[in-house]
């Protein structure tokens, strides 16, 4: 028997809410094999983070080359990178053995305001790990960061995807659930034309992992071989449907609902 398979290369959550744990659940929904790299190990819970070590970016390094030279990856995704070396340590292995099909999610902010990606380390994801993307999935923070602009409604939403485009990557969707209203919009742009999304915001407390399941389920959808713009429709339903049936599982904030939705797979 053979399934696709799928890498994701991001920090560890000891909590399981996010990061590496919250893409291998998402994967294993999706009927996906999935394969990892870590880069930082986290002591965190759902009601925050308590620390953060960084796995040496030769070791990061080391991880990455030994999947790729022996399981044959249909898509990857980039979560917490934390640093610049370790930034420059994948970009290294990735040009040596390209992944066509990468979704960068541009982690730099937990949900409980802990910065996750050194400032000096956003430059390096610009300029090195961008142009190596297919697809980009920044929410409010991250989309001003990466655009160096303010963004306050859909309009500065559409003009950041523009930007960000800019530098290199073919899609961007760019994540409206930071904007206040009783509707979320999402933007999604494909370098021509812009396709937005609302949604009816659920609930009154961010949920934790959102921002992992969504890239998750869109590096899992493409593994599949669905379309971009298809991948994006499922990984947000995906997303919706992990949301609004979210877990309490400690005294912190909700987590997803990764198994919600079995019908992924089909």
């Amino acid at each position: 028997m053979t399934v696709p398979c799928a890498l994701t290369v991001a920090g560890s959550d000891s909590g399981g809410g996010a990061g590496i744990q919250a893409d291998l659940k998402t994967f294993t929904a999706f009927g996906v094999y999935g394969t990892s790299v870590l880069t930082a190990l986290t002591a965190q819970n759902t009601q925050g983070v308590q620390g953060i070590y960084t796995i040496p970016p030769e070791m990061v390094a080391e991880q990455l080359r030994s999947v790729l030279t022996d399981i044959p990856i249909a898509a990857a995704k980039t979560g917490m990178l934390a640093t610049a070396p370790i930034i420059h340590a994948i970009v290294a292995v990735l040009r040596e053995r390209p992944i066509p099909t990468l979704v960068v999610d541009p982690v730099m902010v937990a949900k409980g305001g802990e910065p996750l990606l050194e400032k000096d380390a956003v430059a390096a994801l610009i300029h090195d790990l961008l142009p190596l993307a297919l697809l980009v999935t920044p929410n409010l923070e991250e989309a001003v960061l990466l655009a160096g602009g303010p963004i306050s409604d859909v309009k500065g939403m559409k003009e950041a995807a523009v930007e960000i485009a800019r530098h290199g990557p073919r899609y961007i969707l760019v994540k409206g659930g930071h904007l206040p209203g009783e509707k979320i919009v999402d933007v999604f742009y494909n370098g021509r034309t812009f396709t937005l999304r609302k949604t009816t915001r659920v609930g009154d407390q961010p949920v934790h992992g959102t921002g992992c399941t969504l890239s998750a389920a869109l590096c899992a959808a493409l593994a599949r071989g669905l379309a971009v713009p298809a991948a994006v429709r499922q990984a947000q339903e995906f997303t919706g449907e992990a949301i609004r049936t979210s877990l309490t599982v400690g005294g912190g904030r909700p987590v997803p609902n990764h198994f919600a939705l079995p019908a992924a797979q089909e």
